[in-house]
């Protein structure tokens, strides 16, 4: 039986690593993303799911595609 692995074991890390690379602070990027820094944080460890469009609205507040968040490279 395969394991589920939910989507924020895959993208956490990456979105941790993309705000310290560039310097910034979770409460920045969670502004920019249209979060408070709570709901932003509750993200990050995991006790709120991260959806579609939570993938939508934090690459775009970093700056990067989703293939980023999820350490792809195409």
């Amino acid at each position: 039986m395969k394991e589920v692995i939910e989507i924020n074991e895959i993208v956490t890390p990456n979105i941790r690593k993309i705000i310290a690379e560039r310097g910034l602070k979770q409460y920045v990027v969670a502004e920019r993303a249209g979060y408070t820094k709570q709901q932003f944080n509750a993200m990050l460890t995991g006790r709120k799911l991260i959806t579609d469009i939570d993938i939508c609205k934090i690459t775009s507040a970093l700056g990067v595609d989703a293939n980023a968040l999820f350490n792809r490279r195409e």
